[in-house]
Parts: structure tokens; sequence; C-alpha cells
């Protein structure tokens, strides 16, 4: 099994924010924690200026990230009811690819 799958194995059976990813980052490659914090930051920034730019990110086996783009609507105030125009945005989007699913579900 490659390092990369040992790693995400190993992340999978944790539950953690970024500091603990990190963390867990330097102990698995054995790297001061400073090290992986850049190596971490440099990635999701990567994928964070990917998204904003437009494009698709796909992790053959982990899952790919997309921006959907959603239209204009008329909604509601919650408060008052009064009809407001909802202007149109972009969200990015997690699909979970095949094996994280089979991971996830005991596979």
């Amino acid at each position: 099994m490659r390092q990369a799958d040992l790693f995400i194995e190993w992340i999978l059976e944790k539950e953690m924010n970024k500091s603990e990813l990190i963390e867990a980052l330097a102990q698995k490659i054995d790297i001061p924690q400073r090290e992986a914090g850049g190596i971490t930051n440099t990635i999701l920034e990567a994928m964070t200026e990917a998204l904003a730019s437009g494009s698709n990110i796909e992790i053959r086996g982990f899952g790919s990230f997309v921006v959907k783009n959603y239209e204009s609507y008329q909604g509601r105030n919650p408060k008052t009811g009064d009809k407001i125009s909802v202007p149109p945005k972009k969200l990015p989007f997690f699909k979970a690819g095949k094996e994280l699913k089979e991971k996830v579900n005991g596979g």
C-alpha cells in the first residue's frame, strides 16, 4: 500500500480539525509540526485558489470538489415575510469518491 493510502486510512479513523490534521501529518511522516503546517496550508490555499478561479479538483479515490452555480430566485424574509430577491451565487461542493464511500461504509 502506498504511503499516501496509509495516511488517508489513518486519518479516516479519526475526527479532526485543521490543527489536528497538521499534527497527524507531522507524526505520520516524521516531520516538524511547523513544516507539516506549511504543507497543509499550501495544499488548502492551492485548492481554494483553484475553486475560486472556477476549476474543479479531483483526487482519485477520495472525491472531487466543484463549484456549483445557483441562479437568482425570489425568497422571503423569515422575520417579515416580505419577498426578497436572492442574487445568484457560487458555492463549493464536495462529492465523495467510490473508495472513500466504501471505506466510510466499512468496505
